[in-house]
Formats: C-alpha cells, sequence, structure tokens
C-alpha cells in the first residue's frame, strides 16, 4: 500500500519526504525540483512492539512498514499537461492514498509559485486539477457506456445514471469521495475506475517551528476550509523536523523535541495517521525467533491475516489461537494467558482486532 506526498512545488514535500524515509531525496528551492517520484519503505513507529520484545526477548524484531512516495510538484493547468502534469496525475493515480502538504508558513527566502502565501487556495488549485483529469476519466466511460445503455441493457443504464451523478459532481468542483453511493454501486462501478479525487487524503500544514504545537491562522483556515471532508488535518513543522531528524543522538533529539514543546516528532504521528488512512491495522506474532507486526486491512478476516504471512496459511487455514495484546503485557507470556484462560480460539469468520498476537494452524 502507498502514501503519496502532493502539493504544489517548493511547499515541503521532498523535505518531508526525507524526514519520514531518511532518504535523501533532492530537495531545492526551485519547482520541478523533484522530477521521477522518489519511493521508501518507512516503519511504522509502535510503542506496543517494543513492550512485547521485552517480554519474549526475541531473536529480531520486524516492524510494520508503510510505502511513501514523493511526487512531483503540480501547477495550475496540469490536468492539461502544464509543468509536469501528466507525469504528476500518472504517478499519483498509482498511489492509495494522498498526503496533501499546504504550505502554512512565511519566509521570503523560499519562493511561492504564486508569489503569496495563501493555503486554502492552494489546495483548491490542486483540487481543480485532480477533478479534471477525473472528470476526463469519467467521460471517456461515459460515452462507451452511453452506447449499451441506449441498446436497452439495464446495467448498462444504471452505471450510466450512477457516472452521470459524478461527472456533475466533479463540474460542481466535488471531489468523488465526498459523493454518496451505496455500497454495491462503489464496488461495482466507481471504484474499478481508480478515480484520483476518490482517494482518502490527509493535509499536512506545513508551519514555522512556533507553530509545530498549536498552529496559526493560516492552519486555522485550513480546516475551516476541509471541515465537511472526511480528511485529517496534521500540523508538522517540517524543517524543524528535518533538523531534528539529523541528530544521531537519542538524549539530543529528546531535548530538541521538548524545547519546541513536543512528545514525539510529528513525523511519527504523520506515518500511523497515514497507516489508518490506508485502512490499515496491525497484529503481532510473538516467538523467540522473532517477534514481528503485521499489516491487515481493517475488517479482515483471521484467514485473511493468516494469508499476509504465507498463502498456505489461508488455503489450509484451522483456527486462530488469539491473545488481546493488553492480556499478553497483563499476564506477561503466551503461557501465563493460557493459564488464565484468556486466549481465544478462533474459526475462519473471526475479525482480526488490532492488537491481536495470534498464532495460527493451518493443514496443506
Amino acid at each position: 500500500m502507498k502514501a503519496g506526498i502532493v502539493g504544489l512545488p517548493n511547499v515541503g514535500k521532498s523535505t518531508l519526504f526525507n524526514c519520514l524515509s531518511n532518504a535523501k531525496a533532492q530537495s531545492a528551492n526551485y519547482p520541478f525540483c523533484t522530477i521521477e517520484p522518489n519511493m521508501g519503505v518507512v516503519n511504522v513507529p509502535d510503542t506496543r512492539l517494543n513492550k512485547l520484545e521485552e517480554l519474549v526477548s526475541p531473536e529480531r524484531v520486524v516492524p510494520a512498514t508503510v510505502e511513501i512516495v514523493d511526487i512531483a510538484g503540480l501547477v495550475k493547468g496540469a490536468s492539461k499537461g502544464e509543468g509536469l502534469g501528466n507525469q504528476f496525475l500518472a504517478n499519483i493515480r498509482e498511489t492509495d492514498a494522498i498526503l496533501h502538504v499546504l504550505r502554512c508558513f512565511e519566509n521570503e527566502n523560499i519562493t511561492h509559485v504564486d508569489n503569496s502565501i495563501d493555503p486554502v487556495r492552494d489546495k483548491e488549485t490542486i483540487d481543480i486539477e485532480l477533478q479534471l483529469k477525473d472528470l476526463e476519466t469519467v467521460e471517456k466511460k461515459l460515452e462507451k457506456v452511453a452506447r449499451a445503455a441506449r441498446t436497452g441493457q439495464k446495467e448498462a443504464q444504471r452505471e450510466e445514471s450512477l457516472l452521470k451523478t459524478i461527472k456533475k459532481g466533479l463540474e460542481e468542483g466535488k471531489s468523488v469521495r465526498a459523493l454518496e453511493f451505496d455500497e454495491e454501486e462503489y464496488l461495482e462501478y466507481v471504484k474499478p475506475l481508480q478515480l484520483i479525487t476518490d482517494k482518502p487524503v490527509m493535509y499536512v500544514c506545513n508551519v514555522e517551528e512556533s507553530a509545530a504545537v498549536t498552529g496559526n491562522a493560516f492552519v486555522d483556515k485550513v480546516r475551516e476550509a476541509v471541515k465537511d471532508e472526511e480528511a485529517e488535518v496534521l500540523v508538522l513543522a517540517v524543517a524543524t523536523e528535518a533538523d531534528i531528524n539529523e541528530l544521531e543522538d537519542f538524549e539530543e533529539r529528546q531535548m530538541f523535541l521538548e524545547d519546541v514543546g513536543l512528545d514525539e516528532p510529528g513525523s511519527s504521528k504523520l506515518i500511523r495517521s497515514a497507516y489508518k488512512l490506508l485502512n490499515q491495522q496491525t497484529y503481532f506474532t510473538a516467538g523467540k525467533k522473532e517477534v514481528r507486526a503485521w499489516t491487515v486491512n481493517i475488517g479482515a478476516t483471521a484467514p485473511q491475516a493468516a494469508g499476509v504471512i504465507h498463502t498456505d496459511f489461508e488455503k489450509g487455514f484451522i483456527r486462530a489461537e488469539v491473545i488481546a495484546y493488553d492480556d499478553y503485557v497483563k499476564y506477561g507470556s503466551e503461557a501465563k494467558v493460557k493459564e488464565a484462560g484468556k486466549m481465544g480460539v478462533e474459526g475462519k469468520n473471526y475479525i482480526v482486532k488490532d492488537g491481536d498476537v495470534m498464532h495460527f494452524l493451518f493443514n496443506v
């Protein structure tokens, strides 16, 4: 699963990417510094993994990960190929969620493509370009479906009606994620279109260090502008995060964070939020050889969770032994959890909960 970092040129996308991935993407004060998308695999910070390591003392620990993609800056007219528009839009279509970086700080030394700071305007610029690209996709699909609908095909007529609803919404400046569909319609007709504005989004407000905790007037405007969207707004002092990231010593990092007023790096919060944005959750396996965090979709069944380890585990699934994370910590070991009668034996219909410690029995 991939989360794509998007935004106008010079808003801090590549600096943020470097903070998250510890990769060194090129970052500079001019548009289109990022041409090809940079990609990094990022560990998901999870204190539960540290606690399980402490209790089990395994040979190794493997965290969950998220793939982050830093995509070229977008400009007005991208949907018509301006700047690197076509490349940008192709790259963002391949991601599963959007981290939309908005510049919420003044700095005369860092140029802005529109020569003024207005994050709401910047958001709308990108929204319009993405909506125009989706409109192009929907209109092409509508042409094909309309021909079949005219012959009296019921399914085609149903799809045509839905496509017209999407087209109308996009023309009114609404992203697809803001439109309402019943689940059957969505899965059958909307999801296969892979529309860009259907992807879940988080707005990352890039602020100066003094606003890292409380935000500022720019952030307030963003929150007001997106209050009707199902979207999280995260405040992050990206340049400060980059400075913290350069420190090798853990104690120095902690002192820096305390000086700013943070209890942990904002980048850690962003990674966890991106993980949830991608509809992901974690279950654990815990043994002497390895304590590991596994990633599954929220709502996954026990066999589907087993299949993340190996497809044979899902095919030959018999049952799962499940311990709630809190019970594992409370009793201190798998053996003591069993003694207390707190281990569950679950079948194929069990829905995995975030933090479950699981062991699978299977037969191939």
